[in-house]
């Protein structure tokens, strides 16, 4: 298992004009710890909704990348995202999933994943294009590589320490990060 803060910024050296959506809790605090970026949409207290926020930026901007970096709890959420994702084929759309096997933001209780529930086989059969299971912080360059040009959509299952690392908090005023966003993208 990894540390999940130096594989999240892996993934974000050199983004240029990639499109992030991220989970509440521990995914927003690890992106947030790389330098906010306008191009971040953090979404705050929407368990569950993550993916299918990143499903419906994908559909309306097919010019743009699109990377949702949640964690195992949003996923586990919203388990129907994937299925209508993979129904949808959005080739410029790539999920990491950060699996610590817990639900951080609430207590450390163990998640679904914990007790076997196989979050990349459930993305296989929900016909994603290519699903990845990662655990080293080595395989940030290669995974970086698929959210910038891999033919979508992409599920990165990457298993990660349960920790608790210091938390980075990035604006919590929702107009103002969908504003900013908006603007940014070009919307």
């Amino acid at each position: 298992m990894m540390d999940r803060r130096p594989f999240v910024a892996g993934l974000l050296v050199d983004r240029g004009d990639l499109l992030v959506v991220t989970g509440l809790g521990s995914s927003t605090y690890d992106v947030a710890a790389c330098g906010d970026h306008h191009l971040n949409f953090y979404i705050w207290s929407a368990m569950g909704s993550t993916a299918m926020v990143g499903l419906g930026l994908a559909l309306a901007r097919h010019d743009r990348r699109v990377a949702v970096i949640t964690g195992d709890g949003d996923v586990l959420m919203a388990l129907g995202s994937l299925a209508t994702i993979g129904v949808k084929q959005p080739g410029n759309l790539a999920i990491v999933c950060l699996d610590n096997r817990h639900y951080s933001a609430t207590g450390m209780q163990p998640s679904a994943t914990a007790a076997g529930i196989d979050l990349a086989g459930t993305a296989e059969s929900c016909k994603f294009k290519r699903v990845e299971r990662v655990s080293s912080v080595d395989s940030a360059a290669a995974m970086r590589g698929l959210l910038h040009s891999g033919e979508g959509p992409i599920f990165v299952h990457a298993t990660v320490q349960a920790d608790d690392q210091k938390r980075v908090f990035p604006s919590r005023d929702g107009y103002a990060i969908k504003q900013r966003f908006m603007q940014a993208s070009g919307r």
